[in-house]
């Protein structure tokens, strides 16, 4: 662990972060941007009417090992450009152009000479950064993000199947309510996610190649026979391969993409988390009332001072970080898609701490999948408490009397429960000296809070 990280993303929590790295640390970022220029000018050497010539197989290969081969070195070698000077290449100061110059390096020593020019060919850097950071965001979420998220609801549907059948007290406003089944609560969330899972795959990822201010002004005055539309629709598309979370080509942009697919992403995001932010508190709950307890693992220590203590605090940082990742979430939501005329850099900034808010997103998610690996279900307490509230069949009483049209069932059974404690015999002398048919009162007299609970189970095992 970097005890000197500023961040506790890549320090205290780099463990649960490492993953995202090969998609948005600098050396990530700069990886990406070298890929979009590689393919790009390929593209134009196998593009008619380009005054570029063709590239063979292995010249191509020679291209593309730039990125596939790709070290902490050359990102090195790129930072250096950018901020120091190298060989004889004064710093830059500019990020892109560093890149460019590094591709045109390594090109120089091979037998490319010839076709260095055509390196970042009539684009902005706009043009090669949009493309690279939907490919990283693309990727961090098939490769990383979603698949943590489904393995969250695998577990939850595992929890809702395991205990479809036991009943548990519900409460509304707090207060006890018509009994559930712990399964079918699981199931809930299960649900929830599924579909915010399902549209988060089903968002492209919209990106543009047109230019400093999204006209093709460059491209075309060089060579205005090209269908340039049709060219970066072919080049956009082409990175749909094998890629589950697509792209799109925005043809309509002033210099940078808009960013509102980003906002799509980044809000339905937000939406999971908050959905698991809320489970989180309901399972601390479970916790607190000891219907829920968590495995207790050889070591570790829950209090400094109070020795028996087993803290939810897996439950508890993964709100945290969950709410941490939703406030940039909501600031990118806010700031993305607002940039000055044809646009200003204030966005570059931002756009560096996407890989923060995935971050702690996937913090958030790999402690609750922790906690869902220690949890134990005390079946015992949760019936217990259950038996100890028999008043939550009272609904189920006064519905079955308006069926056989008994007067005011309602009204009565609130002057025998509101705000009383009753008993399960209360309820069932209740009962016996109601002026209805035995029939009747059979089917009220087998109404318990442990059967009380309608459809639950089957909705659990849907």
């Amino acid at each position: 662990m970097p005890l000197n990280s500023i961040s506790p993303i890549d320090g205290r929590y780099e463990k649960y972060t490492k993953d995202l790295a090969p998609y948005f640390s600098e050396a990530a970022s700069m990886k990406y941007k070298v890929l979009m220029e590689c393919e790009y000018l390929i593209a134009l050497s196998e593009t008619a009417g380009i005054g570029m010539r063709k590239l063979n197989t292995r010249e191509k290969a020679s291209i593309r090992n730039l990125y596939a081969k790709f070290s902490l070195e050359d990102a090195e070698t790129i930072s250096n450009i950018e901020l120091k000077g190298y060989k004889g290449i004064k710093a830059t100061n500019h990020d892109f152009k560093a890149i460019e110059y590094f591709i045109k390096d390594k090109m120089a020593k091979t037998g490319l000479k010839d076709v260095l020019e055509f390196a970042h060919f009539g684009l902005t850097s706009e043009d090669a950064s949009n493309i690279a950071y939907a490919l990283m965001l693309s990727d961090a979420l098939e490769y990383v993000l979603i698949p943590e998220i489904k393995k969250i609801v695998e577990e939850l549907d595992t929890l809702a199947k395991k205990y479809k059948n036991l009943p548990m007290l519900a409460r509304t406003h707090g207060q006890p309510a018509s009994p559930t089944t712990f399964g079918k609560e699981m199931k809930v969330f299960v649900a929830r996610i599924e579909k915010r899972i399902e549209g988060l795959e089903s968002i492209k990822i919209e990106v543009k190649l047109n230019g400093a201010t999204g006209n093709y002004n460059a491209l075309y005055v060089a060579y205005p026979k090209i269908d340039w539309t049709k060219f970066s629709q072919k080049f956009i598309e082409g990175f749909n391969k094998n890629r589950s979370q697509k792209l799109k080509t925005n043809l309509i942009t002033t210099q940078i993409e808009c960013h509102d697919s980003y906002v799509a992403i980044f809000d339905t995001l937000r939406q999971i988390n908050t959905i698991l932010l809320g489970f989180n508190q309901d399972m601390w709950r479970y916790v607190s009332d000891g219907w829920v307890s968590q495995r207790p693992v050889e070591g570790e220590v829950g209090s400094s001072t109070m020795p028996h203590k087993i803290n939810p605090w897996f439950l508890e940082n993964s709100e945290g970080n969950l709410g941490m990742a939703n406030a940039m979430f909501e600031f990118f939501a806010r700031k993305l898609p607002v940039s000055r005329l044809q646009r200003d850099l204030s966005d570059s900034t931002v756009l560096r701490n996407i890989g923060t808010a995935f971050g702690h997103s996937l913090i958030g998610f790999k402690y609750l999948n922790n906690q869902l690996g220690r949890v134990i279900v005390n079946k015992e307490k949760t019936l217990e408490d259950l038996k100890n509230h028999p008043e939550v069949i009272t609904e189920a009483i006064q519905t079955i009397l308006r069926r056989e049209g008994v007067a005011m069932p309602y009204e009565k059974l609130k002057e025998l429960t509101r705000g009383k404690k009753v008993t399960l015999q209360d309820i069932r002398k209740f009962i016996n000296d109601l002026k209805v048919s035995e029939k009747v009162k059979k089917e009220l007299l087998k109404i318990t809070p442990e059967n009380y609970t309608g459809l639950a189970s089957k909705l659990a095992s849907k």
